[in-house]
Order: structure tokens, then sequence, then C-alpha cells
């Protein structure tokens, strides 16, 4: 190492002998990589595939905490996940073999509410079925004051998280960038999105 290089204050409380001077460099190490580590930014890297109302929820409530917490939150939006960035949202909650159905009664009593509601197969593939598991899941976010799908996106827009979206997707089930909002910042492949998301702190995919 070139000392003359070094800070003049750092060379004048350099030690004199090797063993201590290599103490010093030791120490000095570990001051700055807990430095850069306390004013490092974390960030969040989330893989949304999925396009129904109940699986929509957790990329945007994700990252909206990560960037109201001051993180560097990002999603790449690939497959039936693009969906969740269309201009005119039409999500749906399938209870056709859906391992989290069923679900709980968002009306009534305690106890009814408290109540798991069997669905069979067969009923879950009855037409208007899903227009009916669709509708309960809404009254009882509405119930629970958890805001709506649109609500999040806003709120993820609003605090800067970075929305992707995969233009291999778009390619392949023939959409339409204006099909989109205007809010997405890049149209990327997976090549590309891997890059960024092998630096984050937190990667997920749902």
């Amino acid at each position: 190492m070139n000392v003359a290089k070094l800070h003049p204050v750092a060379v004048r409380d350099m030690p004199a002998d090797l063993a201590a001077l290599e103490t010093w460099f030791d120490r000095r190490l570990d001051e700055k990589l807990a430095e850069r580590e306390a004013n490092k930014i974390p960030s969040l890297a989330i893989i949304a595939t999925k396009g129904t109302m109940d699986m929509a929820y957790p990329p945007f409530i994700l990252a909206s905490t990560a960037a109201a917490l001051g993180w560097d939150a990002s999603i790449f939006f690939t497959f039936y996940g693009l969906e969740l960035v269309k201009k005119d949202l039409k999500l749906h909650v399938s209870p056709l073999g859906n391992p989290a159905m069923p679900m709980k009664m968002p009306f009534g009593p305690d106890w009814l509410k408290r109540i798991d509601m069997p669905i069979p197969t067969l009923a879950a593939s009855l037409p208007g079925f899903e227009n009916l598991a669709t509708a309960m899941m809404e009254q009882t976010v509405k119930a629970k004051g958890v805001p709506s799908i649109q609500e999040l996106r806003d709120i993820c827009v609003e605090s800067g998280v970075r929305l992707v979206a995969c233009q291999m997707t778009v390619d392949l089930f023939n959409f339409r960038q204006d099909e989109f909002i205007p809010e997405i910042a890049e149209w990327i492949g997976a090549t590309s999105y891997l890059a960024e998301a092998r630096k984050a702190d937190v990667c997920l995919f749902v």
C-alpha cells in the first residue's frame, strides 16, 4: 500500500511497528465496512407471476412496505402477473384448485365468520362460483379496512416502487403496451431483471 496516498490524519495516527500496523489496518477496515453497511440502502426485488386477486396482494403489500421503510423496491411482472399492471384491473379469486380455500364468511355473527366454509371441487367449478368467491373476498377486504389492489398499486407508484414488465410475455400473449399503466419503468427480459435482482438484499418469487 502506498502510505503517501492515505489521508494525512490517518497517516499521523498510524503506529510505527509492523504488528501494531497490521492491527491498525484491521481496525480501520472493520470501521469502514461497518460505516458502509450502516449507510447502505436495503433493496427488495419481487418477481410477480400470478394474476388472481388473492395473489395480487403479496407483491404490492411487500413492495409498498419496503418503500415505506426507505428501501429500494422493484417488482418484475411476468406471465399472468402482467394482469396486475393493466389499466383495466379485472382480477378474480379462483376457488378451483386453490389450496387456500375455503375462506371464511365476511359477514354475519362472529361465530359464523370463524367457520371455514368447505368448498367442494364440484361446486368451485360451477358457473358464477368464481364471481361469488371474488365478491366475498372484496367484502372481507373492505370490512377489514384493507386497501384494494388499485389503491395498493397507486401507493407503490407514489412511493417510488419500480414497476417492470416482461417484454417477452407481452409479445407471447400479443399484448400491447398501451394496455398497461404508464408508470411501468421498463419493458425488459428476464436476463436484464436477474442482473438487477442478484444485487438485491431480498429477492422473492410470488
